[in-house]
Protein backbone atom coordinates (compact mmCIF):
# COMPACT_ATOMS: atom_id res chain seq x y z
CA UNK A 1 0.00 0.00 0.00
CA UNK A 2 1.27 3.49 -0.89
CA UNK A 3 -0.08 6.92 -0.03
CA UNK A 4 -2.29 6.88 -3.11
CA UNK A 5 -3.25 3.24 -3.70
CA UNK A 6 -4.74 0.30 -1.88
CA UNK A 7 -4.18 -3.28 -2.90
CA UNK A 8 -7.70 -4.11 -1.72
CA UNK A 9 -10.62 -2.02 -0.65
CA UNK A 10 -14.05 -2.91 0.56
CA UNK A 11 -17.08 -1.83 -1.44
CA UNK A 12 -20.68 -0.94 -0.73
CA UNK A 13 -23.34 -1.58 -3.34
CA UNK A 14 -25.91 1.03 -4.31
CA UNK A 15 -28.54 -1.21 -2.70
CA UNK A 16 -26.55 -1.27 0.57
CA UNK A 17 -26.52 2.52 0.66
CA UNK A 18 -30.19 2.85 -0.19
CA UNK A 19 -31.08 0.40 2.60
CA UNK A 20 -29.02 2.40 5.13
CA UNK A 21 -30.64 5.66 4.08
CA UNK A 22 -34.16 4.29 4.37
CA UNK A 23 -33.36 2.76 7.78
CA UNK A 24 -31.82 6.10 8.86
CA UNK A 25 -28.60 4.37 9.81
CA UNK A 26 -25.56 6.61 10.04
CA UNK A 27 -23.76 6.91 6.73
CA UNK A 28 -21.49 9.46 5.07
CA UNK A 29 -21.74 9.17 1.29
CA UNK A 30 -18.92 11.37 0.02
CA UNK A 31 -18.37 12.57 -3.54
CA UNK A 32 -14.64 13.27 -3.82
CA UNK A 33 -14.79 15.11 -7.13
CA UNK A 34 -14.63 18.88 -7.41
CA UNK A 35 -17.80 20.82 -6.69
CA UNK A 36 -18.46 21.67 -10.33
CA UNK A 37 -18.48 17.98 -11.23
CA UNK A 38 -20.57 17.09 -8.18
CA UNK A 39 -23.21 19.62 -9.26
CA UNK A 40 -23.73 17.83 -12.57
CA UNK A 41 -25.27 14.82 -10.81
CA UNK A 42 -25.06 12.94 -7.49
CA UNK A 43 -27.20 10.83 -5.15
CA UNK A 44 -29.67 12.84 -3.08
CA UNK A 45 -27.87 12.54 0.27
CA UNK A 46 -24.30 12.69 -1.01
CA UNK A 47 -21.99 15.31 0.47
CA UNK A 48 -18.99 16.69 -1.34
CA UNK A 49 -15.38 16.82 -0.14
CA UNK A 50 -12.87 17.06 -2.99
CA UNK A 51 -9.86 14.79 -2.73
CA UNK A 52 -7.53 17.76 -2.30
CA UNK A 53 -9.47 18.95 0.78
CA UNK A 54 -9.86 15.68 2.69
CA UNK A 55 -6.97 16.38 5.04
CA UNK A 56 -8.46 19.79 5.91
CA UNK A 57 -12.16 18.99 6.09
CA UNK A 58 -12.79 15.36 6.94
CA UNK A 59 -12.19 15.41 10.70
CA UNK A 60 -14.30 18.56 11.05
CA UNK A 61 -17.25 17.36 8.99
CA UNK A 62 -17.13 13.64 9.94
CA UNK A 63 -16.07 13.76 13.60
CA UNK A 64 -16.55 10.09 14.57
CA UNK A 65 -13.72 7.90 13.28
CA UNK A 66 -15.82 4.72 13.00
CA UNK A 67 -18.54 6.40 10.93
CA UNK A 68 -19.44 4.27 7.89
CA UNK A 69 -17.99 6.25 4.98
CA UNK A 70 -18.58 5.45 1.31
CA UNK A 71 -16.55 7.41 -1.23
CA UNK A 72 -17.16 7.59 -4.95
CA UNK A 73 -16.17 9.33 -8.15
CA UNK A 74 -17.19 9.06 -11.80
CA UNK A 75 -14.34 6.82 -12.89
CA UNK A 76 -11.47 9.27 -12.44
CA UNK A 77 -9.65 7.10 -9.89
CA UNK A 78 -10.15 9.61 -7.08
CA UNK A 79 -12.18 7.37 -4.77
CA UNK A 80 -9.40 4.87 -4.15
CA UNK A 81 -6.98 7.65 -3.27
CA UNK A 82 -9.59 9.26 -1.02
CA UNK A 83 -10.10 5.98 0.83
CA UNK A 84 -6.35 5.83 1.55
CA UNK A 85 -6.35 9.41 2.80
CA UNK A 86 -9.30 8.76 5.09
CA UNK A 87 -7.77 5.62 6.51
CA UNK A 88 -4.57 7.56 7.10
CA UNK A 89 -6.59 10.05 9.16
CA UNK A 90 -7.80 7.21 11.37
CA UNK A 91 -11.18 6.32 9.87
CA UNK A 92 -11.87 2.62 10.29
CA UNK A 93 -14.92 1.92 8.09
CA UNK A 94 -14.18 3.30 4.63
CA UNK A 95 -15.58 1.74 1.49
CA UNK A 96 -15.95 2.61 -2.16
CA UNK A 97 -19.27 2.75 -3.98
CA UNK A 98 -19.31 -0.29 -6.21
CA UNK A 99 -19.23 0.91 -9.81
CA UNK A 100 -18.93 4.55 -8.75
CA UNK A 101 -21.47 7.06 -9.96
CA UNK A 102 -22.24 4.93 -13.01
CA UNK A 103 -23.02 2.02 -10.71
CA UNK A 104 -25.59 4.17 -8.91
CA UNK A 105 -27.13 5.15 -12.24
CA UNK A 106 -27.10 1.57 -13.53
CA UNK A 107 -28.96 0.46 -10.39
CA UNK A 108 -31.82 2.69 -11.52
CA UNK A 109 -31.40 5.28 -8.77
CA UNK A 110 -31.88 9.02 -9.15
CA UNK A 111 -29.12 11.58 -9.64
CA UNK A 112 -29.73 15.14 -8.49
CA UNK A 113 -28.06 18.20 -9.96
CA UNK A 114 -26.77 21.37 -8.28
CA UNK A 115 -25.60 21.77 -4.66
CA UNK A 116 -27.58 21.59 -1.39
CA UNK A 117 -30.02 19.61 -3.49
CA UNK A 118 -31.99 17.83 -0.80
CA UNK A 119 -32.66 21.04 1.10
CA UNK A 120 -33.88 22.63 -2.12
CA UNK A 121 -36.02 19.61 -2.91
CA UNK A 122 -37.48 19.84 0.58
CA UNK A 123 -38.35 23.49 0.02
CA UNK A 124 -40.24 22.56 -3.13
CA UNK A 125 -42.07 19.84 -1.19
CA UNK A 126 -43.06 22.38 1.48
CA UNK A 127 -44.55 24.70 -1.14
CA UNK A 128 -46.28 21.76 -2.83
CA UNK A 129 -47.81 20.47 0.42
CA UNK A 130 -48.62 23.78 2.14
CA UNK A 131 -49.34 25.94 -0.93
CA UNK A 132 -47.00 28.60 0.43
CA UNK A 133 -48.31 31.98 -0.83
CA UNK A 134 -46.15 33.92 -3.26
CA UNK A 135 -46.19 37.00 -5.46
CA UNK A 136 -44.58 37.48 -8.87
CA UNK A 137 -41.80 40.02 -9.29
CA UNK A 138 -44.04 42.30 -11.33
CA UNK A 139 -46.66 42.37 -8.56
CA UNK A 140 -44.08 43.25 -5.92
CA UNK A 141 -42.62 46.00 -8.11
CA UNK A 142 -46.11 47.46 -8.48
CA UNK A 143 -46.52 47.49 -4.69
CA UNK A 144 -43.18 49.29 -4.32
CA UNK A 145 -44.15 51.83 -6.99
CA UNK A 146 -47.45 52.65 -5.32
CA UNK A 147 -45.73 52.90 -1.92
CA UNK A 148 -47.96 50.21 -0.46
CA UNK A 149 -47.64 49.20 3.19
CA UNK A 150 -45.17 46.36 2.70
CA UNK A 151 -41.97 45.09 4.32
CA UNK A 152 -39.53 43.14 2.13
CA UNK A 153 -37.37 40.81 4.23
CA UNK A 154 -34.30 39.23 2.63
CA UNK A 155 -33.73 35.78 4.17
CA UNK A 156 -30.22 35.23 2.80
CA UNK A 157 -26.92 35.78 4.56
CA UNK A 158 -26.08 39.45 5.04
CA UNK A 159 -23.17 39.29 2.57
CA UNK A 160 -25.50 37.99 -0.14
CA UNK A 161 -27.99 40.76 0.61
CA UNK A 162 -25.22 43.36 0.50
CA UNK A 163 -24.12 42.13 -2.95
CA UNK A 164 -27.56 42.56 -4.51
CA UNK A 165 -31.04 43.02 -3.10
CA UNK A 166 -34.64 43.85 -3.90
CA UNK A 167 -35.31 47.60 -3.63
CA UNK A 168 -36.39 48.67 -0.10
CA UNK A 169 -35.48 45.20 1.27
CA UNK A 170 -34.07 44.63 4.75
CA UNK A 171 -31.61 41.87 5.67
CA UNK A 172 -33.26 39.34 8.03
CA UNK A 173 -31.42 35.99 7.65
CA UNK A 174 -33.81 33.02 7.76
CA UNK A 175 -33.75 31.95 11.40
CA UNK A 176 -34.17 35.59 12.48
CA UNK A 177 -37.53 36.04 10.76
CA UNK A 178 -39.88 34.83 13.49
CA UNK A 179 -37.83 36.67 16.10
CA UNK A 180 -37.72 40.03 14.30
CA UNK A 181 -40.68 40.27 11.90
CA UNK A 182 -43.01 41.70 14.55
CA UNK A 183 -40.57 44.50 15.29
CA UNK A 184 -40.06 45.34 11.62
CA UNK A 185 -43.77 45.13 10.78
CA UNK A 186 -45.69 45.77 14.02
CA UNK A 187 -48.88 46.74 12.18
CA UNK A 188 -50.75 43.55 11.20
CA UNK A 189 -51.99 45.36 8.09
CA UNK A 190 -48.41 45.53 6.76
CA UNK A 191 -47.82 42.88 4.10
CA UNK A 192 -44.56 40.95 4.57
CA UNK A 193 -42.70 39.69 1.49
CA UNK A 194 -39.78 37.28 1.98
CA UNK A 195 -37.13 36.90 -0.69
CA UNK A 196 -33.93 35.02 -1.39
CA UNK A 197 -31.89 34.51 -4.55
CA UNK A 198 -34.00 31.66 -5.94
CA UNK A 199 -36.78 29.77 -4.24
CA UNK A 200 -35.85 27.70 -1.19
CA UNK A 201 -35.13 30.29 1.48
CA UNK A 202 -38.07 32.42 0.31
CA UNK A 203 -40.39 29.43 0.71
CA UNK A 204 -38.96 28.28 4.05
CA UNK A 205 -38.88 31.83 5.41
CA UNK A 206 -42.45 32.57 4.38
CA UNK A 207 -43.72 29.27 5.71
CA UNK A 208 -41.84 29.89 8.97
CA UNK A 209 -43.85 33.05 9.52
CA UNK A 210 -47.08 31.33 8.51
CA UNK A 211 -46.36 28.39 10.81
CA UNK A 212 -45.61 30.80 13.66
CA UNK A 213 -48.97 32.47 13.20
CA UNK A 214 -47.90 36.05 12.48
CA UNK A 215 -51.02 38.19 11.95
CA UNK A 216 -49.71 39.82 8.77
CA UNK A 217 -50.29 38.64 5.24
CA UNK A 218 -47.05 36.93 4.22
CA UNK A 219 -45.82 36.07 0.72
CA UNK A 220 -42.66 34.69 -0.83
CA UNK A 221 -41.18 36.64 -3.70
CA UNK A 222 -41.67 34.00 -6.36
CA UNK A 223 -38.28 32.93 -7.74
CA UNK A 224 -36.36 35.52 -5.72
CA UNK A 225 -33.76 37.76 -7.32
CA UNK A 226 -33.66 35.39 -10.30
CA UNK A 227 -37.32 36.05 -11.02
CA UNK A 228 -36.76 39.75 -10.40
CA UNK A 229 -33.92 39.85 -12.92
CA UNK A 230 -35.78 37.78 -15.51
CA UNK A 231 -38.64 40.29 -15.24
CA UNK A 232 -36.20 43.02 -16.27
CA UNK A 233 -36.37 44.81 -12.92
CA UNK A 234 -33.37 46.46 -11.32
CA UNK A 235 -31.65 45.28 -8.14
CA UNK A 236 -29.96 47.43 -5.52
CA UNK A 237 -26.34 46.83 -4.53
CA UNK A 238 -24.35 47.66 -1.43
CA UNK A 239 -27.36 48.04 0.87
CA UNK A 240 -26.92 47.90 4.65
CA UNK A 241 -30.47 47.84 6.00
CA UNK A 242 -30.57 45.30 8.81
CA UNK A 243 -33.26 44.17 11.22
CA UNK A 244 -33.47 46.21 14.43
CA UNK A 245 -32.85 44.79 17.87
CA UNK A 246 -35.86 43.32 19.63
CA UNK A 247 -37.20 44.08 23.10
CA UNK A 248 -38.21 41.66 25.83
CA UNK A 249 -41.88 41.64 24.86
CA UNK A 250 -41.05 40.78 21.25
CA UNK A 251 -38.68 38.03 22.36
CA UNK A 252 -41.30 36.42 24.60
CA UNK A 253 -43.92 36.51 21.84
CA UNK A 254 -41.52 35.01 19.31
CA UNK A 255 -40.40 32.40 21.83
CA UNK A 256 -43.96 31.19 22.41
CA UNK A 257 -44.76 30.99 18.69
CA UNK A 258 -41.48 29.28 17.75
CA UNK A 259 -41.75 26.78 20.59
CA UNK A 260 -45.23 25.80 19.40
CA UNK A 261 -43.96 25.23 15.84
CA UNK A 262 -41.06 23.11 17.08
CA UNK A 263 -43.40 21.08 19.28
CA UNK A 264 -45.63 20.32 16.31
CA UNK A 265 -42.57 19.20 14.37
CA UNK A 266 -41.56 16.74 17.10
CA UNK A 267 -38.50 18.58 18.39
CA UNK A 268 -37.17 17.62 21.84
CA UNK A 269 -35.71 20.07 24.39
CA UNK A 270 -32.80 19.08 26.58
CA UNK A 271 -30.65 20.41 29.42
CA UNK A 272 -27.01 19.96 30.37
CA UNK A 273 -27.38 16.43 31.76
CA UNK A 274 -29.18 15.29 28.62
CA UNK A 275 -26.47 16.80 26.46
CA UNK A 276 -23.77 14.97 28.39
CA UNK A 277 -25.70 11.73 27.88
CA UNK A 278 -25.76 12.33 24.13
CA UNK A 279 -22.04 13.12 24.11
CA UNK A 280 -21.30 9.90 25.98
CA UNK A 281 -22.89 7.80 23.24
CA UNK A 282 -19.77 7.19 21.16
CA UNK A 283 -21.67 4.98 18.72
CA UNK A 284 -23.49 8.02 17.31
CA UNK A 285 -22.30 11.17 15.56
CA UNK A 286 -23.33 14.38 17.31
CA UNK A 287 -23.28 17.84 15.74
CA UNK A 288 -23.61 20.87 18.05
CA UNK A 289 -24.64 24.16 16.40
CA UNK A 290 -25.17 27.68 17.66
CA UNK A 291 -27.57 29.13 15.08
CA UNK A 292 -27.09 32.83 15.81
CA UNK A 293 -25.38 35.36 13.57
CA UNK A 294 -21.56 35.13 13.34
CA UNK A 295 -20.96 38.40 15.22
CA UNK A 296 -23.08 37.15 18.13
CA UNK A 297 -21.32 33.80 18.14
CA UNK A 298 -17.86 35.33 18.17
CA UNK A 299 -18.84 37.66 21.03
CA UNK A 300 -19.64 34.66 23.24
CA UNK A 301 -20.89 31.11 22.75
CA UNK A 302 -21.41 27.88 24.66
CA UNK A 303 -18.30 25.67 24.78
CA UNK A 304 -18.17 23.00 22.10
CA UNK A 305 -20.78 24.53 19.79
CA UNK A 306 -19.97 25.42 16.21
CA UNK A 307 -21.60 28.30 14.35
CA UNK A 308 -24.05 27.96 11.47
CA UNK A 309 -26.73 30.57 10.96
CA UNK A 310 -30.04 28.78 11.32
CA UNK A 311 -31.29 29.54 7.82
CA UNK A 312 -28.02 28.35 6.33
CA UNK A 313 -27.99 25.22 8.49
CA UNK A 314 -31.31 24.27 6.89
CA UNK A 315 -30.20 25.39 3.42
CA UNK A 316 -26.77 23.73 3.53
CA UNK A 317 -27.41 20.74 5.77
CA UNK A 318 -25.36 18.45 3.54
CA UNK A 319 -22.31 20.62 4.16
CA UNK A 320 -22.83 21.19 7.88
CA UNK A 321 -23.92 17.63 8.73
CA UNK A 322 -22.70 15.24 6.01
CA UNK A 323 -23.30 12.17 8.19
CA UNK A 324 -26.91 11.30 7.38
CA UNK A 325 -28.59 9.72 10.39
CA UNK A 326 -26.52 11.69 12.92
CA UNK A 327 -27.93 13.66 15.85
CA UNK A 328 -28.03 17.45 15.82
CA UNK A 329 -28.31 19.77 18.84
CA UNK A 330 -29.00 23.46 18.20
CA UNK A 331 -29.07 26.39 20.58
CA UNK A 332 -29.32 30.16 20.81
CA UNK A 333 -29.44 32.52 23.76
CA UNK A 334 -32.99 33.73 23.07
CA UNK A 335 -34.66 30.54 21.90
CA UNK A 336 -36.76 31.29 18.79
CA UNK A 337 -33.92 30.85 16.31
CA UNK A 338 -33.01 27.42 17.64
CA UNK A 339 -36.65 26.32 17.80
CA UNK A 340 -37.42 27.39 14.22
CA UNK A 341 -34.19 25.86 12.87
CA UNK A 342 -34.91 22.62 14.72
CA UNK A 343 -38.48 22.52 13.40
CA UNK A 344 -37.17 22.39 9.84
CA UNK A 345 -34.36 19.95 10.58
CA UNK A 346 -36.89 17.58 12.15
CA UNK A 347 -39.03 17.74 9.02
CA UNK A 348 -35.90 17.02 6.99
CA UNK A 349 -35.66 13.72 8.85
CA UNK A 350 -33.01 14.54 11.46
CA UNK A 351 -32.97 13.49 15.11
CA UNK A 352 -32.74 17.02 16.47
CA UNK A 353 -32.71 18.56 19.93
CA UNK A 354 -32.74 22.12 21.27
CA UNK A 355 -30.42 22.82 24.19
CA UNK A 356 -32.51 25.12 26.40
CA UNK A 357 -30.36 26.38 29.28
CA UNK A 358 -29.54 29.53 31.20
CA UNK A 359 -26.62 31.08 29.32
CA UNK A 360 -25.88 33.52 32.13
CA UNK A 361 -24.68 30.63 34.30
CA UNK A 362 -22.02 29.56 31.79
CA UNK A 363 -18.53 30.85 31.10
CA UNK A 364 -18.76 31.56 27.39
CA UNK A 365 -16.02 31.05 24.85
CA UNK A 366 -15.16 33.80 22.37
CA UNK A 367 -13.94 33.89 18.81
CA UNK A 368 -14.54 31.72 15.78
CA UNK A 369 -15.28 28.01 15.89
CA UNK A 370 -12.08 26.88 14.17
CA UNK A 371 -13.74 25.62 10.99
CA UNK A 372 -11.45 24.80 8.05
CA UNK A 373 -10.63 27.82 5.88
CA UNK A 374 -13.02 28.46 2.99
CA UNK A 375 -12.27 26.80 -0.30
CA UNK A 376 -10.79 28.86 -3.09
CA UNK A 377 -12.14 29.17 -6.63
CA UNK A 378 -10.59 25.91 -7.84
CA UNK A 379 -13.29 23.52 -9.06
CA UNK A 380 -16.09 25.70 -7.74
CA UNK A 381 -19.60 25.45 -9.19
CA UNK A 382 -20.91 28.85 -10.33
CA UNK A 383 -24.43 29.12 -8.95
CA UNK A 384 -26.98 30.54 -11.41
CA UNK A 385 -28.43 32.69 -8.63
CA UNK A 386 -25.32 34.45 -7.28
CA UNK A 387 -23.78 37.65 -8.53
CA UNK A 388 -25.21 39.97 -11.13
CA UNK A 389 -23.77 38.56 -14.35
CA UNK A 390 -25.69 35.32 -14.92
CA UNK A 391 -27.20 34.56 -18.31
CA UNK A 392 -30.98 34.52 -18.51
CA UNK A 393 -31.12 31.04 -20.01
CA UNK A 394 -29.08 29.60 -17.13
CA UNK A 395 -31.29 31.28 -14.53
CA UNK A 396 -34.44 29.97 -16.21
CA UNK A 397 -32.95 26.48 -16.51
CA UNK A 398 -32.22 26.54 -12.79
CA UNK A 399 -35.81 27.47 -11.97
CA UNK A 400 -37.11 24.73 -14.28
CA UNK A 401 -34.89 22.23 -12.44
CA UNK A 402 -36.29 23.32 -9.08
CA UNK A 403 -39.86 22.97 -10.33
CA UNK A 404 -39.16 19.31 -11.11
CA UNK A 405 -37.70 18.35 -7.73
CA UNK A 406 -40.92 17.15 -6.10
CA UNK A 407 -41.43 14.59 -8.87
CA UNK A 408 -37.79 13.55 -8.61
CA UNK A 409 -38.10 13.08 -4.85
CA UNK A 410 -41.02 10.73 -5.44
CA UNK A 411 -38.95 8.68 -7.89
CA UNK A 412 -35.99 8.53 -5.51
CA UNK A 413 -38.02 7.36 -2.53
CA UNK A 414 -35.31 7.69 0.16
CA UNK A 415 -35.93 11.15 1.58
CA UNK A 416 -38.16 10.53 4.61
CA UNK A 417 -39.23 14.19 4.71
CA UNK A 418 -42.51 15.30 6.23
CA UNK A 419 -44.26 18.69 6.32
CA UNK A 420 -46.29 19.97 9.26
Amino acid sequence: MTTDTLERTQVATPADIRTALIARDEIALIDVREEHDFAQGHPLFAAQIPLRRIDEEARWRIPRLDTPIIVYDAGEGLARRAAVRLQGLGYTDVRELEGGLQGWRDAGYELFEDVNSYSKAFGELVEHRRHTPSLAAEDVQALIDEKADIAILDARRYDEYHTMSIPTGTSVPGAELVLRAGTIAPDPDTTIIVNCAGRTRSIIGTQSLVNAGVPNKVYALRNGTIGWTLAGQGLETGQVRAAPEVDGKAIEAARAHARDVAYRAGVKWIGWNDLEHLKADTARTLYLYDVRQPREYEAGHLPGFRNAQGGQLVQETDHNAPVRGARIVVTDDLGPRADMSASWLAQLGWEVYVLSVDWSAVVLERGSDGAPPPRGPEGRYKRPYEGTDNKAEKMQAYLDWEYGLVAQLEKDGTHGFYVI
